[in-house]
C-alpha cells in the first residue's frame, strides 16, 4: 500500500497537484483541475476520496494543511475556496461544498450561475460521518459536528453541533443537562 501511496504522489504531483511534503493517498481521485488543488505533508486522504473543483483555475482552491485524516468516500466540491486546517479528522461519506445552484423561477437550476461563499475548517475540527457542510460555513478551532449533520452555517470553535440544520448543543468540556440532552433529541 505504501508503494502504491507513492506512485499517486508522482502522479497526481505530475498532473499539477500542489503537494508540500508526503501525502497518504489511498484509491482516491482529484478531477479537473489539478492545479486548485493544494495538499500539505502529512495529510491521508482514505479510499474513495473525491476532490473536485470547478469554474476558473485558481491555486489553493482546496487546502488541506498538514496532518489531516480524510475518511473514506467523503467529497470536496471547490468553486472558490475551501480550507480544512491542521490535526483535523473528517469522517466517512461526507459532502462540503462552497457553492450551489441558483433557484430563480423560469430558468432551469443546471442553467443558473453557481452561488459561492468559501468554507473554512479550523484547525482540529471533527467532523462525524455522512456530514454536509454548505457554502459560506466557518467551523471554529476544536469544534465537533456530530454524524448525520447539515451545516448551514457557522459554528464556534470548541462547540459540539449536531442536527438537521446543525446547532450547538453544548461546549466541548461542559456536560449537557437532562432537559438540554432531551431538546436536543
Amino acid at each position: 500500500m505504501g508503494l502504491a501511496s507513492r506512485g499517486r504522489n508522482v502522479y497526481y504531483r505530475v498532473l499539477g497537484v500542489e503537494m508540500t511534503g508526503y501525502v497518504w493517498l489511498r484509491r482516491i481521485e482529484i478531477a479537473r483541475n489539478w492545479s486548485d488543488v493544494h495538499l500539505e505533508k502529512g495529510v491521508s486522504l482514505d479510499n474513495g476520496v473525491v476532490i473536485v473543483t470547478g469554474g476558473a483555475l485558481r491555486r489553493g482552491k482546496v487546502t488541506i494543511r498538514a496532518n489531516t485524516y480524510v475518511n473514506r468516500y467523503t467529497i470536496f466540491d471547490g468553486h472558490e475556496s475551501i480550507e480544512i486546517g491542521r490535526r483535523c479528522m473528517i469522517g466517512p461519506h461526507c459532502y462540503i461544498t462552497d457553492g450551489d445552484h441558483s433557484t430563480l423561477p423560469g430558468i432551469p437550476v443546471q442553467a443558473q450561475p453557481m452561488q459561492k461563499a468559501p468554507v473554512v475548517l479550523e484547525d482540529e475540527v471533527w467532523v462525524g460521518s455522512h456530514v454536509v457542510i454548505l457554502p459560506g460555513v466557518r467551523i471554529g478551532h476544536g469544534a465537533v459536528i456530530g454524524a448525520g449533520s447539515v451545516v448551514t452555517r457557522s459554528v464556534p470553535a470548541n462547540a459540539i453541533a449536531c442536527g438537521v440544520p446543525a446547532r450547538v448543543i453544548r461546549m466541548r468540556g461542559q456536560t449537557l443537562k437532562p432537559a438540554a440532552r432531551e431538546a436536543a433529541q
